[in-house]
């Protein structure tokens, strides 16, 4: 067993602790955390981004999702940590986990300010019975890992006025809006991207995500809008402005005391609130945030932003595209300098900040890895032949991307091309459907699988999920997912994702993503997609046998559009390489 896992049992035994819980998670419920909170991580070693360790006095596991299975194979391989692979149908849930490990009257530890209201509820829950203790207010951290990095604190900066639909003022009067609905007399928000969005900031507290660390109350009696942060990333403008809009800066550790002195009706999000702030009240309003709604519909301005951002995106990677095919063969090219190249590409762009998230390029068998990330071990030499996988996204000052083409470099199997199409048939399907209003994006997604389920096929993951203005390049309500109980109806000026894939162990991997802005037909008053991606689909990869005439018609419109849109942007050697990736099939 490793000797963090080891240094944490005696941690446990000197304090009566049968079963320790370390999820992956701040204090704000976010899927993305910074370098402070990563004790997960440390203690397992797996890098993945999501996945929850539980270790007891005899036994030690990890639960994650089907993005990861095959790098926590890898990574946990030789610990002593069994994986635990969720969805999948011999595997417990972590409640259950524990009441078949744990006896009855024993303690079970986590630090409650890194567990969500709703996950310690269920845990209760299912342990209530065997009469199981918690002790919520242990830093595992502090104990065990003696070296760990300090509390980020980057600068905040203001977006600029002309990228935001709506003030600060006018987000917090219609938040107080929906608070009177509810008859809620404060709502603490936890959540980071919400924060941010609410106040038109941003900050870099989170790698891959602009936001920073804060908490915030926001009272229906119109006092101040108490904001929980360290003062010291504020700049004196930003400040004065935030005061402008009644809203006082208190210090980020203050929320706990500020909430116990509070005697009112309070309204969490107990996805994203943590259980050391929700316990600490007894008249509670638990629903999901009203912010969470209002962010992920964009309004005209935040859409504009957006449309122009892509186009910029778009003319980045279609370059990439065009050089990657002349370079490989050519000049030595690996993962990683495949994934430099493209940086540097976007970074002639207008308003480019950096990457939405950590840039996958997967050559050959690593494609099949869905989450893989190329280290100096693994680096990969793209050779010409075969695939190669590049999920990548970027934030602008307009608008955040996220976009996967699956690249042919050269010759390719026959099982490889139908692969190739029939994943891109679902995307396909999807782009075109129409729905009415209520629809779920569990619904939809039987019409991204329907082409690999006919033969045989699936993918393990969601099909598409929300994403944010300059924010998380993964937000909610809505996902398009089979196993989505909970997704939220699409709504107009909603964006997500279109992202099946197909995955052969050993061999490849495919995917192809677009992001998608949901609209209003006006003809039948039912919603639709249009595309804002704006990269070709590589045409050495389609067989036309696999593809209806429908989704032939679509390709080709789809490439019509792209041409369109960045044609005028790109010199005459360009032009006509887009003219010929382009060219109807």
């Amino acid at each position: 067993m490793k000797k963090e896992i080891e240094a944490l049992r005696e941690v446990m035994r000197s304090r009566g602790i049968y079963a320790a819980v370390i999820p992956t998670s701040d204090f704000h419920g976010s899927e993305y955390i910074g370098e402070y909170f990563k004790l997960r991580e440390y203690l397992s070693g797996f890098t993945g981004s999501a996945g929850t360790l539980v270790v007891t006095l005899d036994k030690a596991a990890l639960w994650t999702d089907g993005r990861y299975f095959l790098q926590a194979e890898r990574e946990l391989s030789g610990s002593g940590i069994s994986l635990m692979k969720m969805g999948e149908s011999e595997t417990p849930t972590v409640e259950d986990f524990l009441k078949n490990e744990m006896p009855d009257n024993s303690v079970l530890g986590f630090d409650g300010r890194t567990v969500s209201c709703a996950f310690a509820n269920r845990l209760q829950k299912t342990l209530n019975k065997k009469y199981i203790s918690f002790l919520s207010d242990i830093d595992f951290g502090e104990l065990v890992w003696k070296d760990s990095p300090p509390l980020s604190a980057e600068p905040v900066f203001m977006l600029p006025e002309n990228n935001c639909g709506r003030t600060r003022a006018e987000k917090i009067a219609l938040i107080r809006g929906k608070m009177k609905e509810k008859e809620a007399d404060c709502l603490v928000v936890s959540a980071l991207d919400e924060i941010a969005w609410t106040l038109n900031l941003r900050g870099g507290d989170i790698e891959y995500c602009p936001l920073f660390l804060a908490f915030m109350m926001i009272f229906t009696d119109n006092s101040p809008t108490k904001l929980f942060a360290n003062k010291t990333i504020f700049g004196d403008e930003i400040i004065a402005k935030l005061k402008a809009d009644n809203i006082e800066i208190l210090d980020y550790n203050d929320i706990y005391s500020e909430l116990s002195a509070y005697d009112k009706t309070v309204w969490f999000d107990e996805n994203t609130a943590n259980f050391r702030l929700v316990s600490s009240k007894k008249s509670v309003i638990k629903k999901p945030s009203p912010i969470e709604l209002m962010k992920a519909v964009k309004d005209g301005v935040e859409i504009l932003c957006e449309k122009n951002a892509h186009i910029r995106d778009g003319l980045a990677v279609t370059r990439f595209m065009k050089w990657l095919k002349s370079s490989v063969g050519f000049e030595n090219v690996t993962e990683i300098s495949a994934a430099e190249k493209l940086e540097e590409l976007r970074k002639l762009g207008e308003n480019y900040l950096g990457q939405s998230f950590a840039p996958i390029m997967a050559y050959g068998e690593h494609g099949a890895i869905v989450h893989y990330s190329a280290t100096e071990e693994t680096n990969a030499d793209i050779k010409p032949r075969g695939m190669l996988l590049s999920d990548t996204g970027g934030h602008y000052l307009d608008g955040t991307t996220d976009i996967t083409r699956t690249f042919v470099l050269g010759e390719i199997s026959e099982e490889e091309k139908r692969a190739f199409t029939l994943v891109l048939a679902g995307h396909l399907n999807l782009l075109i459907a129409k729905f009415p209003k209520g629809t779920r994006g569990s619904t939809l997604d039987y019409a991204a699988r329907e082409p690999l389920w006919q033969n045989g096929f699936d993918f393990n993951h969601g099909t598409g999920h929300g994403v944010g203005f300059l924010l998380n390049v993964h937000e909610g309500p809505q996902r398009i997912s089979c196993r989505a109980e909970d997704d939220a109806p699409l709504k107009e000026g909603m964006i997500t994702s279109d992202e099946p894939g197909l995955y052969v162990e050993g061999k490849f991997g495919i995917r192809h993503e677009s992001l998608l802005l949901c609209e209003t037909d006006k003809k039948t008053g039912f919603l639709n997609f249009s595309p804002l991606t704006l990269v070709p689909f590589d045409r050495e990869g389609i067989e036309k046998k696999y593809l209806t005439s429908r989704q032939i018609e679509t390709l080709n419109d789809y490439h019509a559009l792209v041409f369109e849109k960045l044609s005028p942007l790109m010199d005459e050697e360009e032009k006509e390489w887009l003219r010929k990736a382009t060219e109807p099939i």
